[in-house]
């Protein structure tokens, strides 16, 4: 298995964290990495896209196994079948310092997991723009409020 993530600290609340990262109709506004679709609930399955801008990308049907409003978001994906490349992709908030330490990562398992090295690489510069695109959004709607 391989893990990969990025962590920030937010100066807002868990609860608005939670509404923003939720709200896959408003990703192309601000993601600079993701597309969704779907219902973020338990059993759910999400339409997701994983691209850099100008990129074609990669599209998932994850499956999402937990959703606990402000605390956990978490998925799994698979390419092709599973155990060739399956991923569990998590958002983590927790309170901290008034505001939200936010743990965004991604564990991958599978035959394939091995000859991933530059592709995980890219994944985890992707996790750290996606990061700071949700801050900047998070922390922008706080002030405007």
């Amino acid at each position: 298995m391989q893990r990969i993530e990025s962590v920030v600290q937010m100066d807002a609340t868990p609860e608005q964290v939670w509404r923003v990262l939720v709200d896959f109709a408003a990703y192309p506004e601000w993601s600079p990495t993701l597309t969704i679709a779907g219902r973020p609930e338990a059993g759910q399955r999400l339409r997701l896209t994983a691209a850099a801008p100008g990129e074609k990308g990669m599209r998932f049907r994850p499956l999402v196994l937990a959703a606990e409003p402000a605390r956990l978001l978490r998925w799994r994906g698979r390419v092709l079948l599973p155990g060739l490349c399956d991923g569990v992709h998590e958002f983590v908030l927790t309170p901290r310092d008034g505001g939200t330490r936010l743990v965004h990562g991604e564990s991958f398992s599978g035959l394939l997991v091995p000859f991933l090295g530059r592709k995980l690489a890219e994944t985890e510069q992707g996790l750290r723009k996606q990061n700071a695109a949700l801050q900047r959004r998070v922390e922008g709607l706080v002030v405007s409020a």
